[in-house]
């Protein structure tokens, strides 16, 4: 039993020497410059993890409630735990909502 592959591409057929940096059309380096996220809790060493700072937590929470994610955030791996252990602290105790409901 043998399969059959077919090479069919998509779009319109293009030179050889052509490549997707040479026509405009790569979206790679569309974005240009960005800066390097700093982790707040380093940058600042007064500054502290808690879960009951409501004020420092929300920045760390979505209006619907969800975590925000280290790459966006910019917090480095360790204090990315500690924010996401403090949110789910803050929670259980009903200081944060689990979630918003849309009104």
């Amino acid at each position: 039993m043998s399969t059959v592959t077919t090479d069919k591409k998509k779009g319109p057929p293009r030179k050889q020497d052509e490549g997707p940096d040479m026509d405009g059309d790569d979206k790679r380096g569309s974005r240009g410059f960005a800066r390097r996220k700093v982790c707040r809790f380093c940058a600042d060493k007064n500054a502290k993890v808690d879960y009951k700072d409501q004020s420092t937590l929300k920045y760390f929470v979505t209006e619907r409630g969800k975590i925000i994610p280290r790459r966006i955030s910019g917090n480095c791996a360790l204090h990315q735990r500690s924010v996401a252990k403090a949110v789910k602290q803050a929670r259980g105790l009903a200081l944060i909502p689990y979630l918003v409901l849309a009104s």
